[in-house]
């Protein structure tokens, strides 16, 4: 059973200068959906909309950001709630208790004139709503449960490092135990060690809840590690999903074809190519499929029609994909991806930088 279901979900960005209007398609059509403990990757390059659809699906909308059309559902415990028809109390009560949110930079989160208890304070304690004493002892708690020591909480932002910071982040946004969690590049800017620690914990905390994860990152190398569902967006659309696996082994849209391909491998020293052009602008995006002014495999309906998201569990947007194709003129990757082998994370590639 899905825990999250998006359909059909339009945000755009409006904006009005100088009596022109403007409008910046960042997501466009996008449906999915997330089961319970499952983890969901999102991965695209950057000023795709993977940012905006989570804010979308949070409901943290502030203009210009405006929903469109489309529906954000959520199933906690039998009880659903539509995120966009929901009134202010209602999601006031589902944020942090049910859906909570790791944010990509610690210090956008803590205070850096408060001490770190007052975090917890005023995120979690209403939700908690136990006696001060109590509530603290459960925090401190908790913080132990992710290698923190208690006197965290007593410290400020700055006398914490990067990594503890980012400890203290996932241990807030979990400490209310939630159904469903949603982290934003939460290893951005981490070194590789810290990095995998990062990683470990974020996926033992989540086994340990049973609470779903919709994970963003650049980084194939981490979705691989980490995730049971990866879904690619381009240019405000979701163009593959599927099993991590089986799309890092075998994608099927050309553009998740040049990404997988781009991962560096030990022992190749041949170069990489990178696509040509550039992605489109949102404000003014290209008829049909918007990869084709970069495909190599497009074709004359491409420019006219929209491909459907097509399949069962591996689905793909493309109309040269079904069959699978010889890709002409494309280096198909190798079996030996690392797709869902949770082993390793060396190796690490932001796969929007290099076509």
């Amino acid at each position: 059973m899905s825990v999250l279901t998006v359909s059909n979900l339009r945000a755009y960005y409006i904006t009005r200068a100088f009596g022109i209007e403007r409008e910046v398609r960042a997501v466009d059509d996008v449906s999915l959906s997330v089961a319970r403990n499952e983890i969901y990757g999102l991965a695209g390059e950057s000023s795709c909309g993977k940012s905006t659809l989570i804010k979308t699906i949070a409901a943290a909308i502030r203009p210009p950001l405006r929903v469109m059309s489309g529906s954000v559902t959520f199933d906690f415990a039998g009880q659903q709630i539509d995120m966009h028809a929901a009134t202010p109390p209602e999601i006031a009560a589902v944020r942090w208790r049910h859906l909570s949110y790791i944010m990509q930079g610690s210090m956008s989160v803590l205070n850096p004139v408060r001490h770190v208890r007052h975090a917890f304070i005023d995120f979690a304690h209403r939700h908690i709503a136990r006696p001060m004493p109590e509530f603290l002892d459960i925090v401190r708690a908790h913080l132990q449960r992710l290698h923190l020591a208690p006197e965290v909480l007593e410290a400020y932002p700055h006398e914490l490092s990067g990594g503890m910071r980012q400890r203290v982040t996932i241990a807030l946004a979990t400490v209310c135990r939630p159904d469903f969690i949603i982290a934003d590049e939460p290893t951005t800017a981490l070194d590789v060690v810290v990095q995998k620690d990062v990683l470990a914990m974020i996926r033992e905390i989540q086994q340990e809840l049973g609470s779903s994860l919709l994970f963003v990152t650049h980084d194939l190398a981490v979705h691989a590690n980490l995730c049971d569902r990866l879904g690619i967006m381009y240019a405000g659309r979701l163009v593959e999903e599927g099993p991590t696996a089986d799309l890092l082994r075998a994608p099927r849209h050309p553009y998740t074809v040049h990404l997988v391909a781009s991962l560096p491998r030990i022992g190749d020293a041949t170069p990489k190519a990178g696509l040509s052009g550039a992605p489109p602008n949102l404000a003014e995006p290209p008829p049909g499929c918007r990869f084709h002014p970069r495909c190599p495999l497009a074709m004359d309906i491409c420019r006219r029609e929209v491909p459907p998201m097509q399949g069962a569990t591996h689905r793909v947007a493309c109309f040269a994909a079904s069959p699978p194709p010889s890709w002409p003129g494309l280096s198909r990757p190798s079996t030996s991806i690392p797709g869902g082998q949770r082993e390793d994370v060396d190796g690490r590639h932001e796969a929007g930088h290099d076509g």
